[in-house]
């Protein structure tokens, strides 16, 4: 059992917590993943570590309301315990080397993009920041971001804060200016990471993308996270999260995410009516 020190709300959908559990914070690092479970009958899910604090034991999380296990997360509370928090898994992002990079995120991938920011802040790298959300409301970790970049550039699709546009019309512009990037490391949803990839190749610019399949078990024995790779089959949980974006099938990627979408809408219905039902 894990406990809930501390639980923030982001915005309407997504959720930040942070959670007891001193093994994993003592190994964490950038771009690993934990998998929990809320209750002792309930399903595994991944997600990614978004900070760590080695000294006070914990790890924090940040997740979107999406599917019944986040809706059950959701109605947690400081205080409250968790019946399984396990990691760290995957492996950790390569950041060594690296004296200028461009760190994309999209939506909720900017929990997953923050640490990366973060450690390469702390290991001198100059760090040019991208975020984008669909509108004001929706924006996270602002501060954060702007604590660890050099530069920082919002976009939102509506035009509702910052720039109005997408993260490939600011990166585009970043790269038109001169600025030469060592790498550019780009997390969010599918369809994002598919197009920055497909920029950052016209460019020549070497590019690092986290996925983030549907997973089971986390340790590649249930080969559900699997993806296509360079042409050759690769698991994101123990082959990754992170890729080469250049060679990841994301086409592939999108289509079998795709599949899980109705089950995972209407498990989350219940979830909410059962939640409703015990209010009432």
């Amino acid at each position: 059992m894990n406990k809930i020190i501390k639980k923030e709300v982001l915005n309407p959908t997504v959720t930040k917590m942070d959670i007891l559990a001193p093994a994993v914070a003592k190994k964490a690092e950038p771009g690993q993943f934990i998998i929990l479970r809320v209750s002792e009958d309930g399903e595994r899910i991944p997600l990614t570590i978004a900070d760590f604090d080695r000294e006070n034991g914990t790890v924090s999380i940040i997740f979107q309301i999406v599917g019944a296990t986040t809706e059950e997360l959701n109605h947690k509370n400081e205080g409250d315990f968790i019946a399984d928090f396990v990691g760290p898994l995957g492996k950790p992002s390569d950041l060594t080397n690296l004296k200028k990079v461009a760190v994309v995120g999209g939506g909720v991938g900017c929990a997953i993009a923050y640490p990366v920011a973060k450690k390469l802040h702390e290991l001198g790298a100059e760090v040019h920041s991208v975020v984008g959300f669909r509108n004001h409301d929706l924006v996270i970790l602002e501060k954060e971001f702007g604590d660890v970049s050099d530069k920082m550039v919002i976009m939102t699709d509506d035009g509702s804060y910052g720039e109005k546009g997408l993260v490939t019309d600011a990166l585009k512009a970043l790269i038109e200016n001169g600025n030469k990037y060592d790498e550019v490391i780009v997390i969010g949803p599918v369809i994002m990471m598919k197009f920055v990839c497909l920029l950052t190749k016209e460019y020549g610019i070497k590019t690092t993308v986290s996925m983030n399949p549907i997973m089971i078990d986390g340790t590649g024995m249930c080969g559900g996270c699997r993806l296509t790779v360079g042409g050759k089959l690769k698991f994101a949980c123990v082959d990754g999260p992170d890729f080469d974006g250049h060679e990841v099938d994301f086409d592939e990627a999108m289509k079998r995410s795709s599949m899980y979408k109705p089950f995972e809408r209407h498990a989350h219905e219940e979830t909410c009516n059962l939640f409703n039902k015990e209010v009432e």
